[in-house]
């Protein structure tokens, strides 16, 4: 099996699924604001990330915490903001305009840290097919945006 293929694969569910994550979000902080829906989505999350490592199924090794940088363990607070624009977003335009905004802003985002090697990334040059790539979306972007 091509490990590769399978983690791209494992990418691309991560993305449906937060696609639809994203209007679950956007479903529940209509009902109950984007906060609370922040806080009872991560206090799930909470839930079922524990469960699954006491019962064994993590991987990793608590011990090593120490050793990481403290800017690491950031995540969460960037979830809330993440929670935050994907559920506005979302709600007041739909799930693929804000679908297509977030996902060009990942791939550039992603670009960047890869070309500069930061957050501990293997440095990755940006090379003009990336660059024709990142071309490729933002037309795609307008399109999908214009079909509104």
């Amino acid at each position: 099996m091509n490990w590769n293929v399978f983690a791209l694969g494992l990418g691309a569910m991560a993305g449906m699924l937060m696609a639809v994550q994203g209007a679950m979000n956007a479903m529940l902080s209509k009902a109950i604001g984007i906060f609370e829906t922040s806080l009872i989505v991560n206090l799930l999350g909470l839930v079922l990330s524990g469960a699954l490592v006491l019962l064994g199924l993590g991987s990793g090794n608590f011990a090593r915490y120490p050793a990481v940088p403290w800017y690491a363990s950031l995540g969460g607070i960037l979830a809330v903001g993440i929670i935050y624009g994907v559920s506005l977003s979302i709600a007041k335009t739909s799930a693929a305009p804000a679908t297509t905004a977030i996902i060009f802003a990942q791939v550039l985002t992603a670009a960047l840290l890869d070309h500069f090697g930061v957050l501990g990334l293997p440095q990755v040059s940006f090379s003009w097919l990336k660059g024709a790539g990142v071309v490729l979306l933002v037309g795609g972007a307008y399109l999908v945006l214009q079909s509104r």
